[in-house]
């Protein structure tokens, strides 16, 4: 009898065919078709293996998967799976740890560029037939020769660094431990302190994880130390940045101006404050998402899939709990 896999969020019938093309034998594969806990307790409640892209896991639902062996992260972040009741309940979870490092580092500099030169605005304003050029709300900047401050300093926040090689920036990161000299040497970062980061970076950007240490720790504070001219970006997680003072500091010009892929409510409600702020970029979560990369992920996944189903240990790097 096939073992079957449930994609927790709704998919569109042509991304759940691109999925089951590359299913191996034995599975089948069913996906989520509206939100709440309620609708993820039903599809759950036969299913032997779940993967979550966006959309959380919480105790209760787990706890009617009397099937489930193993919950899969499509992805990296696992801050909005309930991991104490997984491992509670002895469901296995992994994630695809470094799988999506190079497409979320290639959409920071795109957003970074963005951010710094109206890029967004520009567009906005054409696109209503409005020619913009040389009235732009503020300042434009170059990124060339600038300080970068990368707040997270993984798989995504070096290959950020590498890429920002060829415009020349000086690179700060922090994090909780230094990273290798090899690392260092490679990437030309610097460790510093998160106070020296900020006060000194003229583009900041958060690549951390979501734990208790680093929710709301971009707050109005932290943000006041930062240079007038400086710009955040957080492709990270929303919790990270507490959104009412960002949007203060920003109205206030505190900080120049701001790019987000990420929000502390997903999708990002229609009443948000964080709309129409002429110095904020903001994309729905989509720095992960490309077309390059779904094939070799989804197959990371489904591998790992297939090594429980066999009683096979995963792989250390992708294993969670």
């Amino acid at each position: 009898m096939a073992e079957k896999i449930v994609v927790v969020d709704m998919l569109s019938e042509t991304s759940a065919a691109r999925l089951r093309a590359l299913l191996p034998e034995g599975f089948v594969l069913t996906h989520g078709t509206k939100r709440g806990d309620d609708h993820l307790k039903e599809i759950l409640a036969d299913a032997d293996y779940a993967i979550s892209g966006q959309l959380g896991v919480t105790g209760d639902v787990l706890r009617v998967a009397n099937k489930l062996k193993l919950l899969h992260k499509w992805g990296v972040g696992v801050d909005n799976l309930d991991i104490e009741a997984a491992r509670e309940l002895g469901i296995k979870v992994a994630r695809t740890t470094g799988s999506n490092a190079v497409s979320v580092a290639e959409f920071t500099l795109g957003l970074i560029l963005a951010t710094l030169r109206h890029i967004a605005f520009g567009h906005l304003h054409l696109q209503r037939g409005e020619w913009r050029g040389g009235r732009l709300p503020r300042d434009n900047f170059m990124l060339s020769k600038k300080t970068v401050g990368l707040v997270g300093f993984g798989a995504i926040g070096q290959t950020v660094a590498k890429l920002l090689a060829g415009f020349g920036c000086t690179i700060l990161y922090t994090q909780r431990n230094r990273a290798s000299t090899e690392i260092e040497a490679a990437t030309g970062g610097r460790f510093v302190a998160l106070p020296e980061l900020l006060g000194t970076s003229d583009v900041v950007c958060l690549h951390c994880p979501l734990t208790p240490q680093t929710e709301n720790m971009i707050d109005f504070a932290a943000l006041a130390t930062m240079k007038r001219t400086a710009i955040l970006i957080n492709v990270a997680r929303g919790g990270v940045v507490v959104e009412a003072d960002l949007v203060r500091a920003l109205r206030e010009g505190v900080i120049h101006a701001a790019g987000m892929d990420v929000f502390s409510v997903e999708p990002l409600p229609a009443d948000s404050i964080l709309y129409g702020l002429d110095n904020l970029v903001i994309t729905p979560h989509i720095a992960a998402m490309t077309a390059d990369s779904f094939a070799p992920t989804v197959k990371r996944m489904f591998a790992n899939i297939q090594a429980v189903s066999r009683g096979e240990p995963l792989p250390p790097g992708d294993v969670v709990v």
